[in-house]
């Protein structure tokens, strides 16, 4: 039997996925990457990819790709219910989520056989590490605008450019990157996508120290970075279509177990409240009615989710009612990270353990929610989109 038809012949079936990645996870997450106990450090970046290495070989990730390239070819109901498993587990987030969510499923879409065969494989074993290059200073949210330029010669392309905000940039093997092959002002023409080996001379990788002193942000340069021609993902017109299929992809089913990640954050914060007097008053009593539209939005996102996979399921294009979900759980979620800010700061001066973990991990989700109604298309995108694509209102500022 060969490695991959291995890793296969343990992967769930489609009605058992999620019983069977349950029972998986419980017993198998290992204590010191735990979200809800105290930790006396940070795990490190190889214990992050050796634990997302097992839930791959535990078929727990790449449960919808082919089985030739190391998937479970389950299909997206089964995602969806190891989804809900995921989310339901207090684990850390992927350190490889670009390349299975984003990379992985466009290399599907318009890749070519080479290109499927060298690529997923090795996302799915932690082997290759993905970042993003799609944000520029001056394109963010107005991904037309990017101005990172692609120039076709005898050697392959010729990148020069700047990306920002990319996301795991220096512990990335490979960058999914969109440049351009004409003017800024061909806007969505002429946009072209590539799987850039970050080793390649001329990318020139700089962290940024966020707020909270991590470096996960970084800026990426490309100075006369020569790319094969092998490199390029579809044919150079397909960028953009490719790019608004990542972005339709990252706003509507990818990392949808956010839905019962939120719910397991604020089963944390009001089961360790429950606790103490002093802080089971808090939830019990004074934050009781906000704690429980809380509740409320959680089941609302869980239906927007649920609702599109059903819609995929049915054969119907996502398109952009990815947006609907993305700003909802980004608003959502930010305002209960504020909530839940205020109650963790009340907490007395005297902390058992309990209290200290969910006080340090509200402190951690509040920091990050900063950033969410940015990322994936910030908020004000989002209802553009709403507006104009689903509203069909033809409006100008």
């Amino acid at each position: 039997m060969t490695q991959t038809a291995a890793v296969a012949s343990e992967r769930p079936s489609l009605e058992t996925a999620g019983d069977t990645a349950r029972a998986w996870l419980d017993a198998n997450l290992p204590q010191g990457l735990r979200e809800d106990i105290l930790q006396e450090r940070e795990p490190t970046f190889a214990e992050l990819s050796e634990w997302e290495s097992k839930l791959h070989k535990a078929g727990i990730i790449g449960a919808t790709w082919p089985t030739q390239y190391g998937g479970g070819d389950l299909g997206l109901r089964a995602h969806l219910d190891i989804s809900r498993e995921i989310g339901r587990t207090p684990m850390p987030e992927s350190v490889n989520s670009i390349g299975k969510e984003l990379a992985g499923p466009i290399i599907l879409a318009v890749g070519n056989e080479r290109q499927k065969a060298e690529y997923l494989p090795a996302i799915l074993e932690m082997r290759n590490i993905w970042c993003q290059g799609f944000s520029e200073p001056n394109a963010g949210s107005d991904l037309a605008g990017l101005r990172t330029k692609a120039e076709k010669t005898d050697d392959g392309w010729v990148i020069n450019g700047q990306k920002i905000w990319t996301s795991g940039a220096s512990k990335s093997s490979h960058c999914l990157l969109l440049a351009r092959t004409g003017s800024v002002e061909d806007r969505h023409r002429g946009l072209v996508l590539f799987a850039v080996d970050t080793s390649l001379p001329g990318v020139d990788i700089r962290e940024i120290k966020s707020i909270d002193g991590a470096r996960h942000f970084c800026e990426v340069f490309f100075n006369d970075v020569v790319v094969p021609e092998a490199d390029m993902l579809g044919s150079p017109d397909q960028g953009w279509a490719a790019a608004t299929r990542v972005l339709s992809i990252e706003r509507a089913t990818n990392r949808m177990h956010r839905a019962w990640r939120f719910e397991n954050q604020l089963q944390h914060l009001v089961s360790a409240c429950a606790e103490n007097p002093a802080t089971r008053r808090l939830v019990e009593h004074d934050y009781a009615r906000p704690l429980a539209e809380v509740a409320v939005n959680i089941e609302l996102l869980k239906g927007h989710v649920e609702t599109l996979v059903g819609s995929l399921i049915d054969g119907n294009e996502i398109g952009p009612r990815g947006s609907l979900p993305k700003m909802f759980w980004s608003e959502a979620h930010q305002d209960f990270s504020k909530l839940a800010l205020d109650i963790v700061s009340r907490f007395p001066p005297d902390l058992s353990d309990p209290l200290r973990a969910v006080k340090r991990r509200m402190e951690d989700i509040y920091i990050k929610a900063r950033a969410e109604t940015i990322y994936a298309g910030t908020t004000e995108i989002q209802l553009g989109i709403i507006a104009k694509r689903i509203l069909k209102l033809n409006w100008e500022r």
